[in-house]
């Protein structure tokens, strides 16, 4: 007789997030977008349309460049860029 096997437990790797939470909003909405060849990064939130854009080194990762935003935001130094968001085009006569 022999002994039973012993299951394998495999441990899933942890990942860095891609969609951040939004300081104004509350939603978990705001994507990093990385232009490495410009050297800056565009922050923007899929919900309330905020918009930044901030320096970046070669070196940063889409988290890095959210950290360093929600200080400036939380200092008070954020440079905001606001988009109103599409809105349905009324036609006159329609209430």
């Amino acid at each position: 007789m022999g002994r039973r096997r012993r299951k394998v437990v495999r441990i899933p790797k942890k990942r860095l997030p891609n969609v951040f939470t939004c300081p104004r909003c509350g939603k978990e909405a705001i994507r990093v977008q990385l232009l490495r060849g410009e050297q800056r990064a565009i922050l923007r939130c899929g919900s309330c349309q905020l918009r930044s854009e901030m320096p970046m080194k070669p070196a940063h990762g889409e988290v890095d460049i959210y950290s360093y935003f929600m200080d400036q935001w939380y200092t008070g130094k954020a440079i905001i860029a606001t988009t109103p968001p599409p809105s349905a085009e009324t036609k006159p006569g329609q209430a």
